[in-house]
């Protein structure tokens, strides 16, 4: 297929999503692998020289092409499933795989970088030319003979159980459905009861079409009065993708899968001479051992423990005396939690939901973007998968600075959770000399709106946004020229989630939130008041929540370090839960069977990053507190110094320098544990 016929082959300018069908994958695929594959030949040809610019005008501009053309097939991938677009994804997969682990483990190619003189290069292209190295090492580049070609084996397998796993998830979460009668959603919030209702009659049945969607899922946990139906949504969400699924789920157990993954990533440090694949995982990052990381954990753990103690004695305690449920099922608690929060701070989630409809919070986000980062968010126009997408451009000065796409509804065939990707970065292209500015996807999986009112998020919603847009604006504000350490490429993982975390505070903010709020009916702003109770409310059972990433955290790198892969994994779940949790969830719970993290997302061994990277953004926003202007109205100069250390630095340099640039010294721990309410 050419150019003009096949939209993946078209680079122009944004891709082409409205036109790119299934049956175009395999033939630009294959031209594009076709096309980089010749520009390696000649790069690592003995007469071509060892020179940064001139290895980036033939080998990075062929493979960035099949990088974006690959970026936008997985992006349709996770956002528009079809059994079509699956099976053209599958197929390509292998073929894009080998190619890039063939490229990461060229020797000659690795000879090529070695012999570059980093004295010639600029700061960013020697912090460019370092993670290569770097990445050589651990891509097999120093293998021989039978370990290289295992070694490229393993890559492949893995591509193709992680993306399998990710099918698993999807197809387990879309399968099950229960069809309520109104009596069984008693307590349940109006909107999610009308959108449920329209679910089913969508699909001509009686009653009210429940899903595992966190949409319908949450507020049926939190506020559903029927124990009997929290039982059957939290059996079915608890067991999906596993051997304990429904009958039908289980044909979507990821337990095989799980044993073959953790089999062969231990397989693959080995190869590279580590003892686990915990050690490979942190060569790239802040951390400077899994040892380390494992300390860190335990002792935020201990601090944690009192006052996570202390939030289940007041749920026990409120559950038996007002709600009368002496023995509180692991069901219950999301229940109790909110009456609980209702009752000590008098209001609810679904109270305060009504406020934030999607449209007014966007123009809230964009208000405080723009105010702190010295930028304008206009509406823009891009060919896009759904009609719900939206596309938007930012400027400075009236010169446009990147470009995103968002798309904020759940939908079947969409992968679930909130993500930022790329489509393509920030580069001053060494083929024509032109600067490509950088684009970026935000996913979220919020509630749509019902009949002819807007969407409602609730607080945790609004919060994920401004996460996701953290990420978004390390991406698009980047200041640097070298793609590969431009953005969010070549920054720490553990680092990763500064930006992010730190943009959550925003949501805690009077003056940021009551720019943001229009009660759905009426139109009036959040009542002072209101926020006041959520300020309030803001730690509510913030060590039992610390407790629960910790698990994650802890439960991960441990299976990564001391776990044998030939062995079932539970116990050694089972293990961490009793050492950190103070609430246990029943023997047939399988959470870890949809931990998409860490077994499909690029977060093996690395899930601590939330965690790691959380005392950085705290100590970050911290700099806002101390420098707040009148009715705490966040610094400009403050946010002018905080962009250009570190959102547009990107990855030029290590984050320590990037944090240190802006706080003028080392990270500490004491605004994390303050802003969660845990100081001593």
């Amino acid at each position: 297929m050419q150019t003009m016929s096949n939209p993946l082959l078209d680079f122009s300018d944004l891709p082409l999503f409205d036109q790119i069908r299934p049956e175009h994958v395999a033939p630009a695929m294959v031209a594009l692998l076709q096309d980089s594959d010749a520009a390696l030949e000649r790069v690592t040809a003995p007469d071509f020289p060892a020179d940064w610019g001139a290895i980036a005008r033939d080998l990075d501009v062929a493979t960035e092409k099949l990088g974006r053309a690959w970026g936008a097939v997985s992006h349709l991938n996770n956002v528009a499933d079809t059994p079509e677009l699956r099976a053209a994804y599958n197929e390509a997969l292998p073929r894009v795989t080998e190619f890039w682990t063939r490229l990461g483990a060229d020797e000659r190619l690795y000879a090529k970088y070695k012999g570059i003189d980093p004295s010639r290069l600029n700061a960013e292209q020697r912090q460019a030319h370092q993670n290569a190295l770097r990445n050589f090492v651990l891509g097999g580049a120093e293998l021989r003979g039978a370990a290289k070609e295992r070694f490229a084996q393993i890559q492949e397998r893995q591509a193709e159980l992680g993306q399998k796993f990710s099918e698993n998830t999807l197809d387990a979460t879309d399968a099950w459905s229960y069809y309520a009668t109104l009596s069984e959603l008693d307590g349940v919030p109006i909107d999610v009861q009308q959108a449920a209702r329209a679910a089913a009659e969508a699909e001509g049945k009686d009653g009210h079409k429940l899903t595992l969607k966190m949409p319908c899922y949450l507020p049926v946990m939190q506020c559903a009065r029927s124990s009997e139906l929290r039982h059957k949504l939290y059996r079915a969400y608890t067991t999906r993708a596993s051997d304990k699924a429904e009958a039908d789920g289980s044909k979507f157990d990821n337990s095989a899968l799980i044993r073959e993954i953790l089999g062969l990533r231990q397989e693959e440090a080995r190869l590279l001479g580590y003892l686990n694949f915990g050690e490979v995982s942190v060569v790239p990052k802040m951390a400077e051992s899994p040892q380390q990381v494992v300390s860190f954990l335990r002792d935020l753990a201990q601090k944690a423990r009192p006052y996570a103690e202390q939030d289940v004695a007041d749920l026990r305690a409120f559950a038996r005396n007002e709600l009368g449920i002496a023995e509180p099922q692991p069901w219950d608690w999301p229940y109790i939690s909110e009456r609980l929060k209702e009752e000590r701070y008098a209001f609810s989630e679904q109270e305060v939901k009504q406020y934030f409809t999607a449209p007014r919070v966007l123009a809230g986000l964009f208000k405080i973007i723009e105010t702190l980062f010295e930028v304008a968010i206009r509406p823009d126009k891009a060919p896009a998968w759904h009609p719900a997408v939206a596309f938007y451009r930012i400027e400075r000065d009236g010169h446009l600075v990147g470009q995103f796409y968002l798309d904020q509804p759940a939908r079947p065939g969409k992968r679930g959770g909130a993500w930022m990707d790329d489509v393509r970065s920030r580069w001053l292209r060494p083929d024509d000399g032109s600067l490509q500015l950088p684009v970026a996807h935000l996913v979220c999986n919020f509630a749509d709106g019902v009949g002819d009112k807007p969407p409602l998020l609730t607080h945790d919603d609004v919060i994920t946004l401004f996460h996701e847009f953290g990420h978004g604006l390390h991406h698009l504000l980047t200041q640097v020229n070298e793609r590969d350490v431009s953005g969010i490429s070549g920054v720490e993982w553990d680092a990763v989630e500064l930006p992010s975390q730190f943009m959550e505070n925003f949501c805690w903010e009077w003056d940021v939130l009551k720019h943001m709020t229009a009660h759905v009916d009426t139109g009036e702003p959040l009542p002072r008041a209101l926020f006041e109770k959520m300020i309030a409310a803001k730690n509510f059972q913030s060590g039992l929540q610390t407790l629960r990433q910790i698990e994650f955290s802890l439960f991960d790198m441990l299976l990564h370090t001391e776990h044998d892969p030939a062995h079932d994994f539970m116990p050694l779940l089972d293990l961490v839960r009793a050492e950190v949790a103070v609430l246990q969830p029943p023997a047939w719970s399988r959470t870890a069977h949809t931990f998409s993290h860490i077994f499909a997302g690029g977060y093996a061994a690395g899930y601590y990053s939330y965690k790691w990277a959380e005392v950085l953004s705290a100590d970050a926003y911290a700099a806002f507190e101390e420098t707040a202007g009148k009715g705490g109205l966040p610094n400009v100069q403050t946010g002018r110094k905080y962009r250009e250390a570190i959102l547009e630095a990107g990855g030029s340099r290590p984050a320590i320098e990037s944090f240190k640039a802006f706080r003028g010294r080392e990270p500490s721990l004491d605004a994390l544990l303050r802003h969660q309410g845990m100081a001593p």
